[in-house]
């Protein structure tokens, strides 16, 4: 708990913005609306390009042959993965007062383990519990109108702010519990192995997704690195803002397909 305030604190410092108070969204929006600054885009524009050629010469290419996996292995292992973001998006749900969509989100998580088989089949939406958006920490920080900070981009995780970046802390301390069950608590069932095999799956699973979209957004960019930038920066404001338009893009987390059109 002490890290997560030390996170919240350290995050208000070089985001330069506070809570919104009495003007509730009107405030919200203003501060997710500001440009956000590339406080060190020579860093940055360093460690793009390292993920890049990560990405060429690693990921691209597992990706490729991950999608010669028969249809029904992909969409098995894409649910799966779904099902297991549920135990973030929950609490996050909590935190932002959406109870609704953290009611339907337990029961989805609940119904898709058991009856879909640790989330391998989507029962719950046959069931009349439709997908809501997912939501994070950073998100949850965002909703109560702390300002992402300056643009970053993590080396192998991608673009972030230092809002999302730190409010991942909160993930290792406690508010992730699938971290929690692999890493924190090693047991006979599940291991740590467990839980970093998933995320690197999920990154394959979401590249192999937009193979085309992101060769096709480096071909007609003129400059790839704010390309990506302004797509990321334009998906999570609209997450935070629970916006009905969404532009579906990447992230270290999820950004879904890339819309490139």
């Amino acid at each position: 708990m002490k890290k997560i305030l030390l996170a919240i604190i350290f995050i208000f410092t070089i985001s330069g913005n506070g809570f919104a108070a009495s003007e509730g969204s009107e405030d919200l929006s203003k501060n997710n609306n500001k440009p956000v600054n590339d406080c060190f885009e020579g860093l940055n524009r360093g460690i793009f390009a390292f993920n890049k050629a990560l990405d060429d010469a690693i990921v691209e290419p597992l990706a490729k042959g991950y999608r010669k996996l028969p249809s029904p292995i992909r969409t098995g292992t894409s649910n799966v993965l779904d099902n297991l973001g549920n135990l973030i998006t929950i609490p996050n749900n909590i935190l932002q007062g959406q109870l609704g969509s953290a009611g339907i989100n337990s029961l989805r998580l609940l119904i898709n383990t058991t009856i879909g088989i640790v989330g391998i089949f989507d029962p719950a939406t046959s069931f009349g519990l439709e997908k809501n958006g997912k939501e994070d920490y950073g998100q949850t920080l965002g909703s109560w109108g702390v300002g992402p900070g300056c643009y970053i981009v993590l080396p192998i995780l991608g673009p972030s702010t230092a809002r999302d970046a730190v409010a991942s802390i909160a993930s290792f301390s406690g508010g992730d519990p699938w971290y929690n069950i692999t890493v924190r608590n090693d047991t006979h069932y599940v291991a740590d192995f467990d839980y970093y095999a998933s995320r690197v799956t999920k990154g394959v699973d979401f590249r192999s997704k937009n193979i085309e979209a992101f060769d096709n957004l480096e071909k007609n960019s003129m400059d790839f690195y704010a390309s990506v930038k302004s797509l990321y920066l334009q998906d999570r404001r609209q997450k935070i803002l629970n916006s009905k338009r969404i532009i579906d893009t990447l992230d270290d987390s999820d950004w879904e397909e890339i819309e490139t059109n």
